[in-house]
Formats: structure tokens, C-alpha cells, sequence
């Protein structure tokens, strides 16, 4: 049988940003059990007191980030480049064959950017916008899912043994979230992490970050 306690648990543990702010002690109870109180009935299918809701959130014991503003310091370089176009193509059976024919196209071109990725479904190719003509003349007869242009990136050098570390995603775009940025699209290796957002946001972005990481 679901308890109050459980309900309201289930709740914040789906809100990171909450969680997080109930982890720092900087939330008023009351306050929060007001706001939850219209959920936390509806899914108990009853009245509930706002008592019992505190008493709840007084039981929680949040899990802290291990990945702070401090050790977003320890991260490397940022660079950003401008100039992006994204094209998604439904797959083919020709669709790799085209990548290599374009792979093939630009061996010898520098100071370029290519990046594939696909599923099951799309290819996704984000590239420097002056491989517009190359990319539409060599997938003409594939089918165009979308396009967007005037895309710009942030490549951010990752800290050693970031695969190990609880909390890095979610630190950077809990950054972007409070400050309204949207992402647009997410490229992560092992060692670099990049972002690609409309170009009116990328000084927003690269400022916010680079504040943070100097501070």
C-alpha cells in the first residue's frame, strides 16, 4: 500500500533540481508542502494534510551531487566553434555507403567539422557549414528528415576518470536550465563533451560556464 511518505518521496526524486535544493537546506517546508499538496492527493486519491507532507519531507534524506562548482574547475579548455548545419536523413540501404563517399570527399580538406551519428531510425550529420553543397549534392536521393543551420558548439576538455564521476551532466545543464539556454543537440567522447545550441545563445552558454569555472 502506498504511504505519504512514499508518495512524496517518488515525487522529488523525479525533480533533480528539488532534490538538489532539499539536499542544500535552502527550501522552505511548508512552503513546499503547499506546492506538492494538490499532487500528493491526487495520486493518494484523498485529502492530505499539509502536516503529514512535512513530516514526509522531514524523513527524506537527499542524495548530494558529488560534482560541484568545485570541481567544475577541473575542467579543461572550452572552444567554441560557430558555423554548424545539422541535416538528419531517414536510414537507407545506401546511407553508409554516402557517408564514405563524403568521408572520402573531405580526406584531404582541413579545419573542418564532421560529426555522424544514427540509431536505428536517422543519420544525423552535423557539419561545418561550407560542406552544405558537398552533403546535399551527395545525399540528394536520400530523404531529408530536417536541416538546421547557424548552429554554434562548446567543446569542453573533460577531467580524468569523468566516467567515474556522479553528477557532471547534470551540474553543467542544471547551469543552462536556470539560465533559460536550451540544447540543442549533444556530443560526449571520453575525454571531450560538446554542446550545440542556436547561435544566439553561445555567448550566454560560454560566459555562464566559463564564470563558473574561473570563480
Amino acid at each position: 500500500m502506498k504511504t505519504i511518505s512514499t508518495c512524496v518521496h517518488d515525487i522529488i526524486k523525479h525533480q533533480p533540481f528539488l532534490d538538489d535544493a532539499l539536499a542544500r537546506n535552502i527550501i522552505n517546508f511548508s512552503s513546499l508542502a503547499a506546492d506538492l499538496q494538490p499532487q500528493v492527493e491526487k495520486e493518494m486519491r484523498k485529502p492530505v494534510k499539509q502536516g503529514s507532507i512535512i513530516m514526509a519531507l522531514r524523513r527524506y534524506h537527499p542524495k548530494r551531487s558529488k560534482f560541484t562548482s568545485k570541481n567544475f574547475r577541473e575542467l579543461g579548455d572550452m572552444i567554441v566553434r560557430s558555423g554548424i548545419t545539422e541535416y538528419t536523413y531517414l536510414n537507407s540501404q545506401n546511407i553508409i555507403a554516402r557517408k564514405a563517399e563524403l568521408l572520402h570527399a573531405i580526406k584531404y580538406q582541413t579545419g573542418i567539422f564532421l560529426n555522424y551519428s544514427s540509431n536505428f531510425q536517422e543519420s544525423n550529420f552535423l557539419v561545418s557549414t561550407s560542406l552544405q553543397p558537398m552533403i546535399e549534392k551527395i545525399f540528394k536521393e536520400e530523404q531529408l528528415v530536417s536541416i538546421s543551420e547557424e548552429l554554434s558548439s562548446i567543446t569542453i576538455a573533460l577531467p580524468e576518470k569523468n566516467t567515474k564521476t556522479v553528477g557532471l551532466y547534470f551540474y553543467i545543464f542544471k547551469l543552462l536550465a536556470y539560465e533559460g539556454i536550451p540544447v540543442y543537440e549533444i556530443i560526449s567522447t571520453s575525454n571531450y563533451f560538446t554542446l550545440f545550441l542556436e547561435k544566439e545563445y553561445v555567448n550566454q552558454a560560454f560566459l555562464l560556464m566559463n564564470e563558473i569555472k574561473t570563480s
